[in-house]
């Protein structure tokens, strides 16, 4: 396993910038976020396609490992903008790329032809797709997330497991999607906060590392923290390197 830090860490700044703060804080490796508030917006992904190349390819501190496409769904031309990400995971040589399900309500046989064209779109660029676990989307159901991993082959699982602990009144169980995972994104929290300060929330650490252990898992624990007022967010984001390092 490695730790890795998302760009939606450091807001309002250039991508380059953002890389550059990362690996100040010893971070080696990077997950890019796209997305209309991201440094990688989605509106200019196109434009700014082969810029974003050359960033990433300069940036020799910090390694790109993963890509978190942001987009709702139902965004305009999703496909298309879909193709082109997997077109720049490609160019940076990035494996695995995380997207979201549809809200719940949509029939499933819908969201499983939806998501069996991504893989097919992905498998052709050489990209694994990652479902997000997300609270208000169909992932915030473990047992979903296994039905759309059983059915469609090469479909993996991004799991974020603040959405299972968060609003909840026990943590959902997720060891059923333990294998399917491909990508992690983490913070610390509670059932009442989705984000709290480094120690402060419920989330095992140790024992979610033992779980993936287990089930031979070798890729990111990526670090996903927005800003908490009066606290220096440069602090928490060294201190979750720090303890994510010690556990491996």
């Amino acid at each position: 396993m490695i730790v890795a830090a998302s760009t939606s860490c450091i807001m309002n700044m250039p991508l380059q910038e953002i890389l550059d703060r990362l690996a100040d804080l010893e971070y080696t490796n990077v997950e890019l976020v796209i997305g209309e508030q991201q440094p990688i917006p989605i509106s200019d992904l196109v434009a700014q396609y082969e810029s974003i190349i050359h960033t990433c390819r300069t940036s020799r501190r910090i390694t790109p490992v993963a890509i978190y496409f942001e987009p709702d769904p139902t965004t305009p031309n999703y496909l298309e903008l879909f193709t082109v990400a997997c077109q720049l995971a490609k160019a940076v040589k990035v494996v695995v790329m995380t997207v979201r399900s549809s809200i719940p309500g949509t029939p499933f046989n819908e969201e499983h032809e939806r998501l069996r064209k991504l893989v097919h779109i992905a498998m052709t660029h050489g990209v694994v797709i990652g479902l997000q676990t997300e609270i208000g989307r169909m992932t915030e159901m473990p047992d979903t997330v296994e039905s759309f991993c059983k059915s469609i082959k090469g479909l993996g699982v991004t799991l974020d497991p603040s959405h299972y602990i968060f609003n909840q009144s026990k943590p959902k169980e997720y060891e059923s999607i333990l294998n399917y995972v491909c990508h992690l994104r983490l913070r610390d929290t509670t059932p009442t906060q989705f984000q709290v300060r480094i120690g402060q929330g419920v989330l095992e650490f140790g024992r979610l590392v033992i779980q993936l252990s287990k089930v031979d898992y070798h890729r990111s624990l990526c670090v996903d923290l927005a800003p908490i007022p009066d606290v220096d967010p440069m602090a928490e984001l060294r201190k979750m390197r720090l303890l994510l390092e010690s556990l491996l």
